[in-house]
């Protein structure tokens, strides 16, 4: 390949950077990477403050990109459905797919990205540098101010391209909306919930203790529990409950009986398999949950945003991860076209993705509701049912919305959206409505939805609901 002169930064060397800088060194580049904490590989530094990762097909896309597939299937545990626990300690499966093949993977957020680091580090054309923290970007000049955190040296480096992958605090974001240099739109919303990270530890033989190819969910209307197998044996649990409404929230679970109170109460399965609850409760922050969209990503040909410092989303669709690695294969291709032009390639490349990011952001929202509540009702039971029966009778002619979003890759999520959400009202309001129901003949129930489905769509793109989205919003 021919080696390119040009000198990339990026700032960040999270999951989206060091693949980032990966896929860049392949094409050629000169890439610098810079961190603001110390190297993963050397020190323990996400005790707490990481959900584990849901890693689906669009993210295969970007590991399939840069050709380390078979060492990241190494890390994954194949997650088959929800296994939804109720409060009576009774468990029933809830599969994401009619179609067998199909599945989701938990993957650790740590050892994924050390991978990443250690693949990036192989090409000579790589640097990455630790404890480096990025105070602000001057995208005029294309030149970023850093801080060294262990000799407390503030240092300047200029690049032909600065690439932002610093994540949802992201320092370039922020320079944009300081500069006051062009019209930069940006909102941040956050849950009225929060998230605060657990554990089930493994049997002393490092057996798990429940059901291991599962994302284990106990919704209770207005939060909800989750775990995720790990390969050692244990399961990182995550408690997403409102910080200040309901009986229980985090802002009253202050002592260690008022907290054994609520776990024996809402989820006593649990309970009875995690002695260490309490150290972990009060050792582990509670950490905010937000979204945050913004435009534009880019300044002339100078600097971009990407992945969480583009466009931050709650993590319950597991999409947050995906939607970062298919940035970088969708930024792949542009580079594919317009390479040697970067302002045409970052214009572009927003362009192509900025309604897609818009769409996983919205569908994450929905899916947090879905999982925490409907999940349990009887009528979105039922749907699933005929969700998967469709999918497995008709493997070709029906996809899901939860399938099109995580199985049908080659799809942009917007189109997922529009197509999923006119589905799922199609059969819930025939299902309402006693038009169908799942007893009925299988393929009687699949031209119905069709139709139905076709109907909604139509109805929405009059009442403008389905265009496309404008530059810029």
């Amino acid at each position: 390949m021919e080696e390119k002169q040009q000198n990339i930064l990026i700032i960040g060397a999270g999951l989206c950077g060091s693949l980032l800088a990966l896929r860049l060194a392949q094409r050629g580049y000169n890439v610098s990477v810079y961190e603001k904490r110390p190297d993963l590989r050397k020190t323990d530094i996400s005790a707490g403050r990481s959900i584990n990762l849901a890693f689906s097909n669009r993210g295969r896309k970007g590991i399939a990109l840069v050709g380390i597939e078979d060492k990241v299937k190494a890390l994954c545990i194949p997650m088959h459905g929800r296994m939804i626990h109720d409060t009576h300690g009774n468990t029933f499966l809830s599969n994401y797919s009619g179609r067998t093949h199909e599945h989701i993977n938990s993957i650790s957020r740590g050892d994924l990205n050390t991978l990443l680091l250690d693949e990036a580090e192989k090409h000579e054309n790589v640097n990455i540098y630790f404890n480096k923290k990025c105070k602000s970007v001057d995208f005029e000049k294309t030149t970023a101010l850093f801080k060294d955190y262990l000799t407390k040296d503030e240092f300047v480096e200029d690049a032909d391209v600065i690439i932002s992958t610093d994540g949802a605090g992201s320092i370039m974001r922020k320079s944009y909306y300081l500069g006051k240099k062009f019209l930069f739109s940006f909102s941040q919303d956050y849950l009225t919930h929060g998230y605060k990270e657990l554990s089930i530890l493994p049997k002393d033989n490092g057996v798990y203790r429940i059901h291991k190819n599962a994302l284990h969910i106990w919704p209770r209307k207005s939060f909800m529990l989750i775990a995720l197998p790990n390969l050692d044996g244990s399961f990182t649990v995550t408690l997403f409950l409102s910080y200040n409404e309901g009986k229980y929230n985090f802002n009253n679970l202050t002592n260690k009986d008022i907290v054994l109170e609520f776990f024996q109460n809402e989820f006593p399965d649990a309970l009875a398999i995690m002695p260490n609850l309490l150290d972990d409760f009060f050792a582990n922050p509670t950490a905010p949950l937000g979204t945050i969209k913004c435009s534009p990503w880019h300044y002339k040909g100078n600097t971009l945003l990407m992945g969480d410092a583009a466009h931050a989303i709650v993590p319950f669709y597991g999409q947050g991860m995906n939607a970062s690695f298919e940035d970088v294969v969708e930024f792949d291709a542009i580079l594919d076209k317009y390479e040697g032009n970067w302002e045409t390639v970052f214009s572009e490349y927003e362009k192509t993705r900025k309604k897609d990011t818009d769409a996983i952001a919205d569908l994450a929202i929905d899916n947090f509701h879905e999982m925490k509540d409907h999940v349990a009702k009887s009528i979105f039971k039922e749907k699933r049912k005929i969700e998967m029966a469709l999918e497995k009778e008709f493997p070709n002619d029906y996809a899901s919305k939860y399938s099109l979003v995580t199985f049908n890759e080659n799809i942009g999520y917007r189109e997922a959206m529009l197509r999923g959400r006119a589905q799922d009202k199609a059969i819930l309001n025939m299902l309402s409505d006693g038009v169908i129901s799942s007893t009925d003949n299988i393929k009687v129930i699949l031209e119905k939805v069709k139709l139905e489905t076709a109907t909604i769509l139509e109805d929405d793109k009059i009442a403008g609901l389905s265009t496309e989205p404008k530059e810029g919003i």
